[in-house]
């Protein structure tokens, strides 16, 4: 079944005259009559009953000329979505994002993009940075908001901002109340981590702070994402070293402390597939940007 057939057959189904479809087609009609007996033997139904005097459906044929007027239309919007997407205009912009970017202007670049596009829709999906590596390879999504990694060559990472590490304490910790806390301070508490196969990057960067401030960390828990790891040290099961983002997530049972002392800064990428990238996803990067900016921290 094609869909010239299904117009064929839409056609006649709908003049009941062989001769008044066949011109609204703009074939002869001992060709239409041909096509319309050849797609009921294909089908193995009769979906017209004729005679001399007249034509008219079937069962089978009012069953499909239901169908057939969906299908059509849908073939219709699918065409027109395909040509417009070519230029940027419409389609689906699949976008995995860490927890963080809902605090850097994500949402609101997202609501700001539909409503300029209304034709584009965006799916959001709350990934790792290891999962979005692998969903642009797989092109499961179109853009990637990741944090730092090591990236295979078919990946390409473009900073977008960076920003501080801060020590995640319980609201009841000694320290939850201080300006600053020397991470020395914490060398005997309990730390909250990600695994090393999950985030190589942020696992060695956090143990390098702490062995900078001259001790090694006691990873007691782990945890795959920030959020998470945010919401074990609120139930009181050990303390972390998290982006300043992070401290806009609106737990009452912590507290963001600064260090002392530090020098290294937790960055934030694009992460999309090496090669042109479409229009809308160039597109919806500058919306990013601008929203990234004006979400900064005062």
């Amino acid at each position: 079944m094609d869909l010239k057939q299904l117009r064929y057959f839409v056609a006649v189904a709908e003049e009941l005259h062989f001769g008044r479809a066949a011109k609204r087609l703009f074939i002869s009609q001992p060709a239409l009559s041909f096509d319309i007996r050849k797609f009921e033997e294909q089908l193995g139904v009769q979906l017209l009953s004729r005679t001399n005097k007249m034509v008219a459906l079937t069962n089978a044929g009012q069953v499909l000329l239901h169908e057939a007027h969906k299908l059509l239309q849908q073939a219709s919007e699918v065409e027109r979505l395909t040509q417009r997407s070519a230029h940027g205009l419409a389609g689906r912009l699949r976008i995995g994002f860490v927890n963080s970017m809902l605090y850097r202007g994500l949402p609101s670049a997202a609501k700001r993009f539909e409503a300029d596009h209304p034709a584009v829709e965006i799916i959001l999906t709350e990934m790792n940075t290891s999962e979005q590596v692998q969903a642009v390879q797989r092109m499961q999504i179109d853009l990637g908001c990741a944090y730092w990694g090591n990236f295979p060559a078919e990946v390409v990472s473009a900073p977008m901002f960076s920003e501080p590490f801060l020590c995640c304490l319980p609201v009841g910790h000694p320290f939850a109340r201080n300006k600053s806390v020397d991470l020395g301070a914490l060398a005997q508490e309990p730390f909250i981590l990600f695994p090393r196969t999950v985030s190589p990057h942020y696992h060695d960067l956090i143990t390098a702070l702490c062995v900078d401030a001259g001790f090694s960390p006691v990873i007691r828990h782990e945890a795959r994402l920030w959020q998470t790891v945010v919401t074990m040290v609120g139930f009181g099961m050990g303390v972390a070293l998290v982006p300043k983002t992070l401290e806009q997530a609106g737990d009452a049972r912590v507290r963001f402390v600064p260090l002392a002392r530090n020098e290294k800064a937790s960055p934030v990428l694009s992460l999309r597939r090496a090669g042109a990238a479409e229009p809308a996803t160039e597109r919806f990067l500058e919306y990013l940007h601008e929203a990234v900016r004006e979400s900064a921290p005062g």
